[in-house]
């Protein structure tokens, strides 16, 4: 049976198109789900994408945190749910309290949209299984508000447990505490990550087809997940 993947469309969603069309290439059945619907329609994992929920009021991803489909997200990841943010989606894990830290204004105070290398260090959770660990891959970034912070003691806990998803390499583009670019939660179901990996999934539009490593692991998981 095919796999179903929701990707969630909040006011402002940039980047669900991308998400979408990315579990499709990937081999899975992409299923739109709607911010203001608390029903995940029986999904077996969910794509938070990039883009400005909610205009970015407050904070990025603060009032997403609160939409009735987050309800059902929260739920659900604490159960075992596979869920991936991505950018936004990442902010909105954070403000969900599903993953530890914040993600803040660049510290240089200025957008940044490039080509970034990533090293890939947790290749064991539900979204990276398709990548070997210490792996070098280039996706794109594009983010005002992408500096990851914590305060040490969960930065030192993050990185003796092996939450560390992955590390910018060849220069630190937001200032993240670390060089993180992507963590994860102790069950390795909840996967956060600023750059954007649903940009590089095809030669014709994307600097690699690294991007498509993270929708393949997640095929791969729930095709030996138990029943």
């Amino acid at each position: 049976m095919t796999a179903r993947v929701g990707v969630v469309t909040f006011p402002g969603s940039l980047d669900d198109g991308d998400a979408a069309r990315a579990v499709r290439v990937a081999g899975g059945e992409a299923v739109r789900l709607w911010h203001g619907d608390a029903d995940l329609h029986g999904v077996d994992a969910v794509v938070l994408p990039g883009g400005f929920s909610y205009g970015d009021y407050l904070r990025t991803g603060a009032i997403a945190r609160f939409a009735p489909v987050m309800e059902s997200i929260i739920d659900g990841a604490r159960g075992g749910l596979p869920v991936l943010g991505i950018c936004n989606g990442f902010q909105i894990l954070c403000e969900a309290h599903l993953l530890p830290g914040a993600l803040t204004r660049n510290s240089h105070l200025h957008f940044r949209n490039r080509d970034q290398w990533l090293r890939v260090h947790a290749a064991s959770t539900a979204w990276t299984n398709s990548f070997e660990a210490d792996q070098e891959i280039l996706v794109p970034l594009k983010s005002g508000e992408g500096r990851y912070v914590a305060d040490a003691a969960t930065l030192d806990e993050l990185a003796a447990t092996g939450r560390i998803v992955a590390t910018y390499l060849r220069g630190n583009p937001n200032g993240s505490e670390r060089d993180i670019a992507g963590v994860t939660n102790e069950a390795g179901n909840v996967v956060g990550l600023m750059p954007h990996p649903e940009h590089a999934i095809e030669a014709l539009t994307g600097p690699s087809l690294d991007g498509l490593g993270f929708f393949t692991s997640i095929l791969k998981h729930l095709a030996g997940a138990p029943a």
